[in-house]
This record gives C-alpha cells, sequence and structure tokens, in this order.
C-alpha cells in the first residue's frame, strides 16, 4: 500500500461499504485474526482509528514468552498455549523473534514457601508481599520446562550459586545467592511483526481491505459509521459479523456503537529506553528477568545497542492520558540499583519512554498482577449492521497478548466462520509470516543468501536488509536498485529510497508512522529535527506533501515524541516531565 494506496483502502471502503466481516482495532489481535479471515477467502475489513499497531501493542516489552509466572496464577492453559505459541513463533518468523537466554537473580532460599498457597488462592489488593526465594522459582522452573521444552529443542533451565553467577555477570548485586536461566524469545520489532502479519492479509486478495486512520464513530440504520481521521469524511459500513479488537478501549468502541460494556479493567505499563554502554555489557546479553522489591516482576534487558527496563502495572482509567511518570522512572532506576549496584544510570541516559494500557478484563479489587492474561470473547447480537440482511452479531475481545496471538486469531476466526456459515481451509499453525518464508536458518544459508542479494547493494547492505525486513528485503533492494541511493544525511543506517520504499508500499499516513513504527528510529534516541527535516522532504516527495503539509507533519511529530516520549529537540534526550 503506498499513501495513494491507503487513500484508495479508505476510498474502497466507501465505495464498497459493505463486508462479510468488519474488524475494529488493528493492534495485534486484530490485524492477525484479519489475516486468519483473509486466508479462509472471508470478505473481511479491517481499520484503525490510528495507525496500524499504534496502541496497546506498540507499548510491549518486546517479548515472546511463555508467561512462567502465570503458573502461580494457577493459569496452565495460558502457560501451555504461549509456549507453544512462542516455540512455534521462533519457527515461522525467525526474522523477528529469536531465542532469548534469561537469567532471575535470587536472594533467598526459602522465602515466599509457606506464604506461596495463600498467594495462590488469595489475589486481593493489599495482601503482604513475600519475597519468592530459590526452593519456590526451582519448582516454577522445574514445571515450566514440563510445558517448554518443544521436544528437548528449547534447553532445560540451569540454577547457578552465587560463585558461578558472578564469575557470569560480574555486576551483578553481590548478596545474590543464586540464579536460573532459561529461554523464552525476543521480539525485536514488534510493530514490523504486524506489519508482515497485516500484509500477509493483504496478499490473500481482493477479499481483504485495511485501512488506517479510519475510525468507529456510531452506528445508524445502514451499518457502523466510520470516519476517516485525516479527511473527516463519514460513511456507514455493513457487516454480518462486527469484530471489536480495540483492547484496553473495547469498552469505549462499544459504547460508540451503541452497546455499552463493562469488560476491560487494563492497567498501564510504562518502558523506558537507556543508552548505558556500561549497563548494556552488564547484561552479557541477556534479558534479567526479576521480581523487585514490591513483588512486580521486572526485567532489562538489551535491545538494539540499548536497553529497555520496564515494566509498572498500575491501574488506569483508560479516558485519562497514557504516560510514563517521572514516579516510574524513580522506579525503573531503583531496580537497577537493586541488580546491578555498581552500573550508574540517570535520565542523562534515557532516549526514549513509553507506556501503554494492557488489554486486562474488569478485575475490580484483585492485584494487578494477578489479572488473569488470557483472553475471552463476548458475543451479543446486533438488530442492524449486517451485511446479508439477517441479524449481525458483535464480538467483543476480552484480554489476549503478543504472544498468542496467532492461537488466539485462530480460535477468533473459527467462532466468525461458525456465524457465517463458513468452514476453515487454510491453518495457519506452522504457517510461515512474510519476510519469515524463507528466510535462512543457519549461517551457511545466511552467508548463501547475502551473497546472491548483496551484487545490487554491497553485502553488508544485504545482510542489514535481510535482519530488518526478513525475506522481505528482496523486494527492498529490488527497489533500491532502480534508482541511484545515498544514506541519509542524518541516519546513515537508513538510505533515502528505503525511506521512499517505506513510504510508497506501507501505508504511511503520517511522519510519526515512519520514526514510531516503519522504523527504530525514535526507538533508539536517534530523533532529532534534523532528521525529522530530512525525512518530511523524503516522504512528502513521495505523498505530494505540499511545503506547509510538510511542516505541520514535522510539528505533529515533534509533539508527540515531546509529549507521549519524552523526547527533546533541543538536546535530542528524553525530558524530565518534572
Amino acid at each position: 500500500m503506498t499513501q495513494s494506496n491507503a487513500v484508495q483502502a479508505q476510498a474502497a471502503l466507501v465505495a464498497r461499504p459493505h463486508a462479510q466481516v468488519l474488524v475494529i482495532g488493528a493492534g495485534i489481535n486484530g490485524i492477525a485474526t484479519f489475516r486468519d479471515l483473509a486466508l479462509q477467502g472471508v470478505d473481511v475489513a479491517i481499520v484503525d482509528r490510528g495507525d496500524f499497531v499504534s496502541g496497546a501493542s506498540a507499548a510491549s516489552s518486546h517479548m515472546i514468552h511463555g508467561g512462567v509466572r502465570y503458573l502461580e496464577n494457577g493459569e496452565f492453559r495460558l502457560v501451555k498455549e504461549s509456549v507453544e505459541e512462542r516455540n512455534g513463533l521462533i519457527k515461522i518468523a525467525p526474522h523477528y523473534v529469536k531465542p532469548l537466554q534469561t537469567t532471575i537473580p535470587i536472594f533467598s532460599t526459602f522465602s515466599g514457601v509457606l506464604s506461596a498457597p495463600l498467594r495462590f488462592l488469595t489475589h486481593k489488593q493489599g495482601a503482604k508481599h513475600v519475597e519468592r526465594g530459590a526452593l519456590l522459582i526451582k519448582l516454577g522452573m522445574v514445571l515450566y520446562d514440563s510445558f517448554s521444552r518443544d521436544g528437548g529443542t528449547v534447553p532445560r533451565h540451569v540454577f547457578a550459586g552465587r560463585k558461578k553467577a558472578l564469575a557470569t555477570l560480574p555486576k551483578l548485586n553481590p548478596g545474590l545467592k543464586y540464579t536460573a536461566t532459561y529461554y523464552d524469545a525476543a521480539m525485536h520489532d514488534p510493530e514490523r511483526l504486524a506489519l508482515d502479519v497485516l500484509r500477509d492479509g493483504l496478499d490473500a486478495g481482493d477479499n481483504a481491505r485495511a485501512a488506517n486512520y479510519v475510525e468507529a464513530v456510531g452506528m445508524d440504520d445502514s451499518g457502523v459509521r466510520l470516519r476517516n481521521v485525516v479527511t473527516g469524511e463519514e460513511f456507514s459500513f455493513a457487516a454480518d459479523v462486527v469484530v471489536n479488537t480495540s483492547g484496553p478501549w473495547t469498552d469505549l468502541t462499544n459504547d460508540a456503537l451503541g452497546q455499552p460494556s463493562t469488560f476491560m479493567g487494563g492497567t498501564k505499563g510504562s518502558h523506558i529506553v537507556l543508552d548505558s554502554p556500561e549497563l548494556l555489557e552488564a547484561t552479557a546479553g541477556r534479558e534479567i528477568f526479576f521480581e523487585h522489591e514490591d513483588g512486580r516482576i521486572v526485567l532489562i534487558y538489551p535491545l538494539k545497542g540499548r536497553v529497555l527496563v520496564g515494566t509498572t502495572d498500575l491501574e488506569h482509567d483508560i479516558t485519562k492520558p497514557i504516560r510514563c511518570t517521572e514516579d516510574e522512572v524513580d522506579y525503573f532506576f531503583d531496580l537497577v540499583a537493586h541488580v546491578f549496584p555498581t552500573v550508574p544510570v540517570d535520565r542523562s541516559n534515557i532516549v526514549f519512554r513509553f507506556a501503554g494500557v494492557r488489554p486486562l478484563p474488569r478485575h475490580d479489587d484483585e492485584q494487578p498482577g494477578f489479572v488473569s492474561r488470557d483472553y475471552r470473547i463476548e458475543s451479543r447480537p446486533l438488530e442492524r449492521v449486517s451485511a446479508s440482511g439477517r441479524p449481525g452479531t458483535l464480538l467483543s475481545l476480552v484480554g489476549g497478548k503478543w504472544t498468542t496471538f496467532r492461537a488466539l486469531a485462530e480460535n477468533l476466526s473459527d467462532q466468525v466462520l461458525e456465524l457465517i456459515g463458513m468452514s476453515r481451509t487454510v491453518y495457519t499453525e506452522g504457517l510461515a509470516i512474510g519476510g519469515g518464508r524463507g528466510f535462512p536458518a543457519t549461517d551457511a544459508a545466511h552467508r548463501v543468501w547475502v551473497a546472491a542479494h548483496g551484487d545490487e547493494v554491497g553485502a553488508p547492505r544485504a545482510a542489514q536488509l535481510l535482519a530488518r525486513y526478513g525475506t522481505r528485503a528482496t523486494d527492498v533492494i529490488e527497489f533500491l536498485s532502480l534508482e541511484a541511493d545515498a544514506p541519509l544525511v542524518n541516519n546513515a543506517d537508513y538510505s533515502r529510497r528505503e525511506i521512499e520504499y517505506l513510504a510508497s508500499t506501507e501505508s504511511v499516513v503520517r511522519l510519526i508512522d515512519v520514526l514510531l513504527r516503519r522504523t527504530s528510529m525514535a526507538f533508539v534516541g536517534s530523533a532529532t529535527s534534523v532528521l525529522l527535516a530530512e525525512l518530511a522532504i523524503v516522504v512528502g516527495n513521495v505523498l505530494g506533501w505540499s511545503a506547509e503539509r510538510r511542516t505541520s507533519e514535522v510539528q505533529l511529530a515533534e509533539f508527540i515524541l515531546t509529549d507521549l516520549h519524552g523526547v527533546d529537540f533541543t538536546t535530542s534526550t528524553v525530558l524530565s516531565n518534572a
């Protein structure tokens, strides 16, 4: 999709304002459901009031994990599904999902053993926290292994005593007694993975349509009322089944549709991204995953040459702004000091911060950390919006997480298929996603691929593009070779033609789409005023922006990056909100 194609996609909804299925909300679960239904030949459309994967799915911890801590909640079904999906995604999306060695520092031996059964049974707010000790973690690791090992291809967990642990990770707090090390998976580019899933759906055929910046604002006798956020144009769209995958905004979407609900009770999770070579070295390439003093499970995670630190779990009113606060930043520095007491970090190391609200079910007085991460589907009839003349159905997704998006989409799609009287013809289990198709699985295969595609751009550039786009890099390389290319003046990691490719093929509508979701520029701290101005020219030339539009896009991008992500364009660091 080009910008003109993005406009065409929006126009296509107006020209043919009906489908068997309308999906509202293009986070990872909505996109995965769209893909699954499109592969079955269903006439399906998906819309989102913002950019694709710009809501809760854009605020993840960048992990695909089995959820070892969910064992404590007794969510054995979810853990089993999660580790199976984790293992599956490593195989079907190897360009974006890779094994991640994870180490837990442990500071006691028997702590928590007596309180664990009570914690398992009583998850109420205000319950006294007792640290989980080595024995309790060992029991959890043994159980996790039994779910997780994928026929033995995933290594068993390993316990190490203090001396051996400090020899491996010498900057760890010397007060620890043990470490436990196991494997989960890294998802280094979640937004790009979601875009790959979306493209798979669009590639299924003309039965699939997707439009970003299109909001569901109501319902009338002709269907769901949709509004083009950019132009303000409104139109009605009929569907036999409306699938609400708005995540934490699900109740707000239902309210807009005249179907009030109180399904959701999301909690806020924030992260900061640090540029600290010393902390990066201290992690030794491992995620450090541990229990902080308040009982919250937190992480320190090396990623893209930076260190991601998170996350909080705070009650949040979804109608209020979502920001990473200064109190949360202090909390993060506290936990870094707890694990790596000799590694200094402060606000000058922060290059990016972000926050999102988890799409959790309403949980009243249950502690946020114990709220189920599982999902369910709520169904209710609709008198209107049907494309076939039959009564319509509204399905609302409650819950869901990145790790289980494929399985969740399959379950949700099966329910949709039953409602519209169709049978499944394509199964997504084991089906490669986007640039994961044909991705070189060995070092030798990687060398062969790079050599075969390096003639036009050089082997180092071919390798960079393969890492960035998977085997879809073939299309990028072909595009780059059509005209002379050069690195961006203000970010040599990307080239002018590469940005032109993204703008012309990936439904870019605003400049911020490029900075936050088509690339990692903002995430790693590369967003500067001169870069934004340069990108506005490159993107604007593709999309036909006037000089005034370029200026407004730069201003909007600077506002979003400052307001939501704390970027200071006078110093290219992250602002304090104090």
